[in-house]
């Protein structure tokens, strides 16, 4: 449009109403003129502003209402602003996403319309949006903690993984079984108060027997106004007792179970169970076999396999622990372990367990690889240790896989 000029007048003028276009400046009133008979170029009017909300932790989703004045032409764009920091973003419709934004900062927003006269005023204020924070803490060593949540943290994800228990030793002339895996249980968007503590429990690896079952894993948890609860692994048994006890306690949440104890031989011990996965259960330990075997897949870490050597010779290699699991969400499933070989590593970047030594059940993985079973007179795996993973907000990141990696 014309540029303005004290007293009243502009340099440059829109057409007579014959067509021709008139020379020298013209004063306020021949524009008022000009106005009231739509013949000179306006501005939009201000659009109604609308709900703004936070659509990530850097940026905002702006809506809004076209002005029922659009000026002298078609509207082409509409401009969010806002407030602090004047970051903006222009688009042809409702709504407008403003990037940039600074997580835990208050925003306010307005819009503008423009068309081919120029940009009209603002719009009001909209309410004000605050990104939410995003982070995450793990805790992977056994023990007792307290997490509080930061601020501006309002819900969370959480996801536990009970540790594996301890595989087996000989008793009686035979050998230990395998241990099962932990369970792997999540629970999305929990309520959580700003400054609050919340207690976190990890479960530590069932130690592995020398004569006789090896200890259950224990249970790993996160406790607010709702518990997740994820079970540790079962212990390794041997021939004379069987299985060793199952772990107990509360299981709240989806995912999977870990994999099965396996009771090994009078020759050899079983291999150890898979941790549980996001979407199914750990892979299950197997039993040692006159030739190499293969223990089962698993949603979570396959587990190790068993072997016996043949007839005449000394039974000296301990069967696999159990793959664990891992914390970063969903991947790939586990594994099934060969000969004694440990077990394949769970989804999420976990690790396998390890072989047998000498005769020497192998450890679980971590997280949550149960132990694999002794041979002769040795002692049975130890399980893999649990862990606990937070991550907020909750709103938008969830498991198994929704904005679960580290950010």
């Amino acid at each position: 449009m014309s540029e303005q000029y004290p007293g009243g007048f502009i340099t440059k003028s829109p057409p007579t109403p014959d067509g021709s276009t008139a020379p020298g400046l013209w004063s306020l009133s021949q524009q008022a003129a000009y106005k009231k008979q739509g013949l000179w170029p306006t501005s939009p009017g201000a659009p109604t502003i609308g709900t703004a909300s936070a659509a990530t932790s850097t940026s905002a989703s702006v809506a809004f209402t076209a002005p029922a004045d659009t000026g002298s032409s078609a509207i082409t764009s509409y401009t969010a602003t806002s407030s602090p920091g004047g970051f903006t973003a222009t688009g042809a419709s409702s709504p407008l996403t403003v990037s940039g934004l600074t997580a835990g900062t208050a925003y306010t927003f307005t819009v503008t319309a423009t068309n081919g006269a120029g940009t009209g005023p603002s719009s009001s204020a909209s309410n004000s949006v605050t990104p939410p924070v995003q982070g995450q803490q793990a805790y992977t060593s056994a023990g007792t903690y307290s997490w509080v949540a930061p601020a501006g943290v309002t819900s969370v994800s959480v996801l536990c993984v009970g540790a594996g228990g301890g595989g087996g030793g000989r008793n009686g002339g035979g050998a230990g079984g395998g241990a099962g895996g932990g369970n792997l249980r999540y629970v999305n968007n929990i309520s959580t108060t700003p400054g609050n503590s919340y207690t976190v429990v990890v479960g530590s690896g069932g130690t592995g027997g020398s004569i006789g079952a090896g200890s259950a894993g224990g249970g790993s948890y996160f406790s607010t106004t709702g518990t997740v609860f994820a079970k540790g692994g079962g212990g390794g048994g041997n021939p004379s007792g069987g299985l060793g006890p199952a772990a107990t306690g509360t299981d709240v949440g989806t995912g999977g179970n870990g994999g099965a104890q396996s009771y090994g031989d009078a020759a050899g011990g079983g291999s150890g169970g898979g941790a549980g996965g996001y979407s199914g259960n750990g892979g299950d330990g197997a039993n040692f076999g006159v030739t190499p075997g293969n223990a089962g897949a698993g949603g979570g870490g396959g587990s190790g396999a068993g072997y016996r050597p043949p007839s005449g010779y000394s039974p000296t290699i301990g069967a696999g622990g159990g793959g664990g699991v891992g914390l970063l969400g969903a991947g790939s499933n586990g594994a099934a372990g060969v000969s004694y070989g440990g077990g394949g590593g769970g989804s999420g970047g976990s690790s396998g367990g390890s072989s047998g030594n000498n005769a020497n059940g192998g450890s679980g993985g971590a997280y949550g690889g149960g132990g694999g079973g002794a041979s002769e007179s040795y002692t049975g795996g130890t399980g893999g240790v649990g862990a606990v993973r937070i991550i907020w907000p909750g709103t938008t990141r969830s498991y198994p896989a929704t904005n679960t990696g580290n950010l």
